[in-house]
């Protein structure tokens, strides 16, 4: 038995999913159950690109996947040579149990252009730009940084594809929710999307309508598909972009909205979304879904809060109760973080991952 758990905690992981997060998340948790009811055998694709110090970040990212995913997971993995052994020593020590399979690539760029798109941003970050030209077989695809955590099924933001209209590509979430502290709101000189921008963290791909479309864009009248559109757009905004293919991203997706769809902001909530004080009010409603740890936070003492979240997931071991191994632990850590802004709103961090561990002993209970 755990022991220590506040009586808190143990009401909240007995909730009910309406007490936890209303009527509109019971009817958004209806629709996924119905879109993984209709899809049962359906892969998930996930990709991600880790290239220097992010081996271990993005290995946790993976055992994260893997703890609460129900469908079986395909992963993607860009990485630079010298990570390639370590990748496979420690993904093939995993107990998958037949759920995932995984896929090694080198980092590779169009060969005329190799240098430049490696030099921006940061090394290797544009690669995901031209996943829909390497994964060619691939139909849809998570695009996801080294620094996400899931703490809800990948299932679960998968099943967005399914809520995708005729003219939508891609999902992501915006840059910021309250524009007084919008960066591309105040100061990006290139176009981004919507009001404050979207963020490039965590992007749900419909591959297939992606290399099928043609985009309109400010270069010429003259439609372009994906393939043809992102050296032009580097060439003409790489004096002033910031963020590299995020912005990008946002360019492309300015002179096409209607191409977008955009989750809420607990599908990547980064430290904006809890250092200035609260403003996602999706995650103090629901819970934290997808934690993204961006500025490194999960390595410095910044933002203990996330960094307590992070090293719960990396220490936990397969097969080990997730109460007391995971959940339990987690809880006196958050505590210890109440004199931060983020850890104020340490329930958040805790909400969504108690119900999913719940969610999965439930399961196990019906075989």
């Amino acid at each position: 038995r755990c022991k220590n758990l506040s009586v808190s905690f143990w009401n909240s992981y007995w909730m009910l999913p309406s007490d936890v997060c209303g009527m509109n998340c019971f009817w958004e948790a209806a629709f996924r159950y119905d879109y993984m009811k209709t899809h049962p055998s359906e892969k998930m694709h996930l990709a991600v690109v880790a290239c220097g110090e992010r081996l271990e970040e993005t290995v946790t990212m993976l055992r994260s996947a893997i703890i609460f995913s129900i469908k079986p997971l395909q992963f993607h993995i860009f990485a630079e040579d010298q990570l390639h052994k370590s990748f496979k020593d420690i993904l093939d020590d995993f107990p998958y149990q037949g759920k995932v399979n995984y896929t090694l690539y080198p980092i590779t760029f169009p060969t005329e252009s190799a240098t430049e798109w490696k030099k921006l941003f940061k090394p290797c970050a544009s690669q995901r730009l031209f996943l829909p030209l390497i994964l060619k077989n691939v139909d849809s695809l998570l695009y996801v940084d080294t620094d996400i955590l899931f703490l809800r099924p990948v299932d679960d933001i998968w099943s967005f594809l399914g809520q995708f209209n005729s003219t939508q590509i891609a999902a992501m979430a915006p840059e910021h929710e309250e524009p007084r502290i919008g960066w591309y709101n105040r100061f990006a000189r290139h176009p981004y999307y919507g009001v404050t921008g979207i963020n490039s963290g965590v992007m749900l791909m419909n591959m297939t309508r992606i290399r099928r479309k043609y985009f309109k864009n400010d270069m010429t009248p003259v439609r372009l598909q994906w393939g043809e559109i992102l050296m032009p757009l580097l060439k003409k905004y790489k004096l002033n972009i910031t963020w590299g293919d995020q912005d990008l991203l946002n360019i492309m997706f300015f002179h096409n909205p209607e191409s977008l769809y955009v989750f809420p902001c607990q599908w990547n909530y980064r430290p904006d979304h809890c250092i200035y004080g609260s403003n996602c009010k999706e995650a103090e409603e629901e819970g934290i879904f997808i934690l993204h740890g961006n500025r490194g936070v999960y390595h410095d003492d910044k933002q203990p809060t996330f960094r307590a979240v992070y090293e719960a997931i990396k220490n936990y071991s397969f097969g080990d109760d997730l109460v007391c191994s995971l959940l339990q632990p987690l809880e006196v850590e958050l505590r210890k973080t109440m004199h931060t802004y983020c850890g104020r709103v340490y329930r958040v961090f805790i909400k969504q991952l108690t119900k999913s561990v719940r969610d999965l002993y439930a399961r196990r209970s019906k075989g």
